[in-house]
């Protein structure tokens, strides 16, 4: 995708902090949790290279969080040479990739795991994990093996325990909490590795969860609302600052308390 760090419509940059000097890379941010990171990490001066699939979104987004601070790469999140893209990039725009975000997922089916296609539950694999691991081994090498920095990923509270209906997106969310664990374990002491595990946060992504009974599902909630982007964003800005320097391996739960409630049944 054509770079956009030069284009016009930049909004609200005179209102901006300075720049922090850092720079992040957010999967899967054109719209919902990716864009709401993106938009926190912006907001406290970081510049960020987001990606999604589709140019028109991510065009949007960019106008959106300020083309003097953001670029875009569209592709698929599972594609390697995308990841590899991605990341050059970022590199040759900004010179350093000190924060991944993994936010890119997918979940194209809903039903018990005893009857799923296999090929549909590779697929969810190759998005929502391998794509993780494929992003964290380029930032790895192009920077953050040398210099330092942090990786969040994006997990989810149906990694944590059943969910009904979700059961391929909540086992590869489990292996994604498994991954975070284990690049902890690897990239340490350079390259903190955290994960987020948000209950139903209201995007796009989410909305068959609670289309149609907002208030309902909102009802079993301890703090009495889904979440939104925001609650992930400020979540993932704490997990790349100094505040959590001596923070790794961990899985943040920001679930409004639904766990409170004994899990997500």
């Amino acid at each position: 995708m054509t770079n956009m760090a030069d284009a016009a419509g930049a909004t609200g940059s005179a209102e901006r902090p300075p720049l922090s000097g850092k720079v992040a890379l957010v999967t899967g941010a054109s719209r919902g949790i990716g864009y709401g990171v993106a938009e926190a990490l912006v907001a406290r001066g970081d510049r960020v290279c987001i990606t999604g699939r589709g140019e028109d979104a991510l065009r949007e987004a960019v106008e959106r969080l300020g083309a003097d601070r953001v670029i875009a790469v569209a592709g698929k999140a599972h594609d390697e040479a995308h990841q590899a893209d991605a990341v050059a990039r970022a590199m040759e725009v900004f010179g350093r990739v000190d924060f991944l975000v993994n936010n890119a997922g997918t979940n194209p089916v809903l039903g018990p795991l005893a009857d799923l296609d296999l090929g549909v539950a590779r697929k969810v694999f190759e998005t929502n994990v391998v794509s993780a691991l494929g992003f964290a081994q380029q930032t790895w090498h192009a920077w953050q093996k040398d210099n330092g920095g942090a990786i969040v990923n994006i997990a989810s509270v149906a990694g944590l325990a059943p969910s009904p209906f979700i059961g391929a997106y909540g086992v590869s969310k489990a292996a994604m909490l498994n991954l975070t664990v284990q690049l902890a374990h690897e990239y340490a002491p350079k390259v903190r590795v955290n994960a987020i595990a948000p209950a139903v946060v209201k995007t796009k992504f989410a909305q068959a969860l609670y289309e149609g009974r907002e208030a309902e599902a909102a009802a079993a909630y301890p703090l009495g609302r889904l979440g939104v982007p925001s609650d992930i964003g400020g979540a993932a800005a704490f997990l790349t600052s100094d505040q959590s320097d001596w923070v790794t391996g961990q899985t943040l739960v920001v679930d409004g308390g639904i766990f409170l409630n004994a899990g997500m049944g």
